[in-house]
């Protein structure tokens, strides 16, 4: 039995699918509300929230393998409840900030999951992705409103991933021999800016899209009020003030483990072009 949190998410959503597709097995899907959301048929929804771990015994009943986004509840205790019900494997969503800039309070809180996982005695399958395509996504209301994109480092460029790519990869790891005990940074095919991305969705629009480029201190304004003084710092460090060789290396780990070229930003465009219209 594999159970997937996150199961309505940029990458569960795509991996329960994936999961679905190639005959996995039984399959589970975390979600809060079991009434409110439709998976693909033979899959059971199954109702828990992470952020409160006593909701879960049910959901882990049988389970073997797990697939975790961390971050949404409390990671020790998670993982504490999932070895407590004997689930043998886990394919944990990190971030490549890990390596790249790891004195970053995120990427801690990341690498501290990391931790946990493999001191659980549990297997793992560790996923590392870089920046990814569906953060366009917090242009979509300045876009569908004709209004100007405004972003800071507009001409910086990072390999983004498509979080397709990463939920297959995901589905490697939990169907597959060979995956455990393993740590894969994923990226995208190519380094792509916030204008070409601006510019890609544009371009599948149809219409003109205009953007300006705006100070750091000018972004971190808006991005705390949301995110915080450290993580907005921490976004725009590794969005353009902080780059290094590391960050911003395009890696081949998704098409060797996939037999498949990676994914593109202006694929996923196409594919969601109807949340800017």
């Amino acid at each position: 039995m594999i159970l997937v949190t996150g199961a309505t998410g940029n990458i569960g959503s795509t991996l329960v699918r994936e999961l679905r597709e190639s005959g996995a097995g039984p399959l589970r899907a975390l979600t809060r509300d079991t009434s409110r959301t439709v998976f693909p048929a033979g899959t059971e929804a199954v109702p828990g929230d992470l952020g409160r771990p006593d909701s879960l015994k049910g959901a882990l009943e049988g389970v073997r393998s797990l697939f975790l986004v961390p971050g949404i509840g409390p990671d020790a205790e998670i993982i504490g409840a999932a070895r407590s019900a004997g689930v043998e494997h886990v394919v944990l969503v990190s971030s490549i900030t890990v390596q790249t800039h790891p004195h970053l309070g995120p990427a801690q809180e990341n690498l501290t999951v990391e931790r946990l996982l493999k001191d659980s005695g549990m297997t793992w399958t560790i996923l590392r992705p870089t920046q990814f395509a569906s953060n366009a996504l917090w242009w979509a209301a300045s876009i569908r409103e004709r209004e100007t994109v405004r972003v800071p480092y507009a001409d910086s460029g990072l390999p983004t991933i498509h979080p397709a790519d990463i939920a297959s990869v995901a589905r490697a790891a939990l169907t597959e021999g060979g995956h455990r005990g393993r740590t894969y940074a994923l990226t995208g095919p190519e380094r792509i800016t916030a204008r070409q991305q601006v510019a890609a969705i544009a371009a599948v629009l149809g219409r003109d899209v205009p953007l300006v480029g705006i100070s750091r201190a000018e972004a971190h304004r808006t991005m705390a009020a949301f995110l915080g003084d450290e993580a907005a710092d921490a976004v725009l460090d590794v969005t353009g003030g902080d780059l290094n060789d590391e960050l911003l290396a395009v890696r081949d780990t998704a098409p060797r483990i996939l037999g498949a070229p990676a994914r593109t930003f202006r694929q996923w465009v196409a594919e969601n072009a109807a949340a800017f219209g």
